[in-house]
């Protein structure tokens, strides 16, 4: 990273009475129970010796833009399976996952003219939380699946009883995934000067599909442009920044893979570039918190409908008592029907404070619902609705709306209702492959994108 990038962040201090493993004196929610504590720690000191899976300055690098997306000269596009299985550790899904990603990265700039933070929801997605500690199935009751990192999904007391060998795995996989989005990114795979090459193969069948022609059509051209103005190739956009994320779950695993590095100081999680907390383990009081709070790479927090103003400006001084740029991103998910009555407070309580924070919408996670056939699915509609709601709410507050969080993947999945192709509940049972939640698939997460320009420059307009 370079040297100005790095003086621009603000000089923190180092939290006090903290290290790696201080999470271990709080109250832990949602981590499994492993019958050979021995095990674990032979596991645990494996993964230390480990090479890391991200680098320091790439850290600092994201933590940059983000700080720069806080003040609207960014935008961030998160996107990523909901979890992610030892099985999809392959070249076409991770390809197709990038591909839509980029496509939509593709659209956003074009509309928005705006650069675009990309962060992969991936390469270490392995754990889930649950609603339960136990599933019940015809009165024989075993431990929950909770992400391929823990047990595996199949139903037997072997099957479902946690095992810590499976955090070298994923951390083999996260490596693999990594090593080969890197890949393609450094080979060309993002090359701006040809995006018509990003088109997956069934984009061509989309409604949308020639609206983005013209979209891919006038970015080519205006690379075009500039190069002729500036009377040389602009090598730059050859490739593209992209980062990792995931949900810091299993502490053991992130624990393991903490550490500090030559001419740094504090200490980096080391297995991703930006690690959030889930709803479920924001207690202020939890092992989760007390774990984030001594990181010094960019970090994410979910924010539910349940949230109260106090109970979130606490939060922020906990993880952010500096107010370090780019530091923290507060990621909102309340639901469509609920966005409007619970965010507004939460947006005033956080201006009036003078914190600094970028805020992303989650309009996913709000909006899960059940079908009479027996299917886990989210609305496109309600989806759509969270999104413009956000965008709405944060001008009203003036405050501004720097990101977006999307469960998706680059296959052609039925597990959304709605889109383009008005998918419904019997469309649901042709190609419904999460284990886990529903994810838009590459149609409807590019109409998705197609949205929040709309919606942007509508709000823009609007405050103009």
């Amino acid at each position: 990273m370079p040297a100005s990038a790095e003086r621009s962040l603000r000089p923190v201090t180092l939290p006090e009475d903290w290290a790696p493993e201080s999470w271990r004196s709080r109250p832990a929610a949602q981590l499994p129970v492993y019958p050979d504590a021995e095990a674990l720690g032979e596991v645990q000191a494996e993964l230390r010796a480990l090479p890391p899976l991200v680098t320091s300055w790439e850290i600092l690098s994201l933590k940059q833009q983000l700080a720069e997306a806080q003040d609207g000269q960014r935008f961030v596009l998160q996107g990523g399976d909901c979890a992610e299985h030892f099985g999809d550790c392959t070249s076409e899904i991770i390809s197709n996952r990038l591909k839509v990603l980029l496509q939509m990265s593709l659209v956003l700039v074009h509309g928005m003219r705006l650069p675009v933070v990309r962060v992969g929801r991936f390469a270490g997605q392995y754990a889930k939380p649950r609603s339960a500690d136990t599933e019940v199935r015809d009165g024989v009751a075993l431990p929950s699946y909770r992400g391929d990192v823990v047990n595996a999904p199949g139903f037997t007391a072997q099957a479902r009883t946690p095992d810590p060998r499976r955090m070298i795995k994923a951390h083999a996989r996260s490596a693999m995934t990594m090593n080969f989005v890197r890949s393609l990114i450094d080979g060309g795979f993002a090359d701006l000067h040809h995006p018509e090459y990003w088109g997956l193969d069934w984009v061509g069948h989309s409604p949308l599909a020639e609206e983005y022609q013209r979209m891919v059509s006038g970015l080519g051209d205006a690379v075009r442009f500039m190069e002729t103005l500036a009377g040389t190739q602009v090598h730059t956009l050859k490739r593209v920044d992209f980062y990792t994320s995931h949900e810091a779950l299993l502490l053991p695993y992130e624990e393991a893979q903490t550490r500090q590095v030559p001419r740094q100081w504090g200490w980096f999680n080391l297995s991703t570039h930006f690690p959030w907390i889930g709803v479920r383990t924001a207690a202020l009081d939890g092992a989760h918190v007390e774990y984030f709070r001594g990181l010094r790479n960019p970090i994410g927090v979910k924010v539910g409908p349940t949230s109260t103003p106090d109970e979130l400006l606490r939060l922020i001084e906990l993880l952010n008592p500096d107010d370090e740029p780019g530091r923290l991103s507060l990621i909102h998910r309340m639901g469509a029907t609920k966005i409007a009555e619970r965010l507004p407070a939460l947006l005033d309580a956080v201006k009036r404070s003078g914190r600094r924070v970028l805020w992303i919408c989650d309009p996913m996670h709000g909006n899960t619902e059940s079908t009479r056939n027996g299917f886990k699915t989210r609305r496109f509609d309600n989806i759509r609705s969270e999104i413009e709601q956000a965008f709405d709410l944060h001008a009203a507050a003036g405050t501004r709306l720097g990101g977006v969080h999307l469960e998706l993947t680059g296959e052609d999945v039925t597990e959304c209702m709605g889109g383009a192709r008005a998918l419904t509940e019997v469309d649901l049972e042709r190609a419904y492959k999460s284990q886990v939640d529903p994810r838009l698939n590459y149609e409807q997460a590019l109409e998705t994108a197609m949205l929040i320009v709309r919606k942007h420059a509508q709000v823009g307009r609007a405050v103009g």
